[in-house]
């Protein structure tokens, strides 16, 4: 066995986490299949997986030569691809703010997929920094301002965003008029996952930002717990307006202070900088920043 299907056969075990359906899927015997990997491991003189009867899983060394031979196989069968004439295929890795996922990612999946029947996508989710290399991500969708110049940002769109409470909340504290009726009004922290720290409410006052945080009764991680508690009336929120159509429609919540809007937030695709994309990546990118063009204007619109 050559080389390069010694890693085929190795990334399969992992993907798998078995030997014996590995093999299966590549239709060895599963002895060839550890004889194999003890011949990378003894050529390369580290331990790339842990054994036991029931599990196997790749080592920090066994993770690190994965993602590797993913890159090889893949940069290889889209090498082949291109004299072909053949549809990207293969492994497609993203990571993806989960809203972003659920709002703008799913909905257009199945079309992308129909179009190109040999991609498999494998999507996580996060909002944290992501070393796109050493983890093997293809690309990454961010919401927010970038400053890694690692990586190569496209910006896709720009999210409208705005301020918005409970009913309850109104009833409870008043409608501000301006964001200097805000002294006695509470906000629902939402904290920095670079920071650690709350980020403040933006506001546009006569063409300059300005940034105010207000008491805090209850702080979050995650936009999802942010708008739960919004609509429980613990405080006001800043988010882009896309998160809470539904609730606004519903009556669950109110926008407040629409002459003084934050700034739009952006959204960017990033991917490794200095590297030439592959067809399965040139292809996504392509067609996510299709579906951000034809957003409604009430969501957000292209820069």
């Amino acid at each position: 066995m050559d080389r390069i299907d010694a890693m085929r056969l190795f990334v399969r075990v992992v993907d798998r986490r078995s030997f014996t359906q590995a093999a299966q899927d590549l239709g060895v015997p599963r002895s060839t299949a550890t004889e194999v990997v003890k011949q990378i491991e003894t050529r390369l003189g580290v331990r790339l997986l842990q054994r036991t009867t029931r599990h196997v899983a790749p080592t920090l060394d066994g993770d690190a030569y994965y993602h590797h031979c993913t890159r090889v196989i893949a940069e290889i069968e889209e090498g082949e691809a291109a004299f072909s004439g053949a549809k990207p295929r293969g492994v497609l890795r993203i990571d993806v703010h989960g809203t972003l996922a659920r709002h703008f990612v799913l909905p257009g999946l199945p079309r992308f997929l129909a179009q190109y029947p040999d991609l498999e996508l494998l999507i996580g989710e996060g909002d944290r920094l992501v070393d796109l290399v050493k983890e093997g991500i293809d690309c990454v969708l961010r919401v927010g301002e970038l400053s890694n110049s690692n990586r190569v940002a496209r910006r896709v769109a720009l999210l409208e965003e705005g301020t918005f409470m409970s009913r309850a909340y109104v009833e409870r504290y008043g409608e501000p008029r301006t964001p200097d009726d805000l002294e006695r009004h509470c906000m629902v922290g939402f904290v920095s996952s670079a920071t650690g720290q709350v980020i403040p409410l933006e506001f546009t006052v006569g063409g300059t930002l300005r940034y105010l945080t207000l008491r805090v009764v209850v702080s979050v991680t995650a936009a999802e717990t942010m708008v739960s508690a919004a609509k429980l009336g613990l405080g006001l929120i800043q988010v882009p307006r896309y998160h809470v159509r539904a609730d606004l429609e519903a009556g669950r919540l109110v926008e407040v202070l629409q002459d003084f809007r934050p700034s739009p937030t952006p959204v960017s695709l990033l991917y490794p900088h200095g590297r030439q994309l592959s067809p399965r990546v040139r292809v996504f990118i392509d067609w996510l920043t299709q579906e951000f063009a034809a957003l409604p204007k009430a969501q957000g619109r292209v820069s």
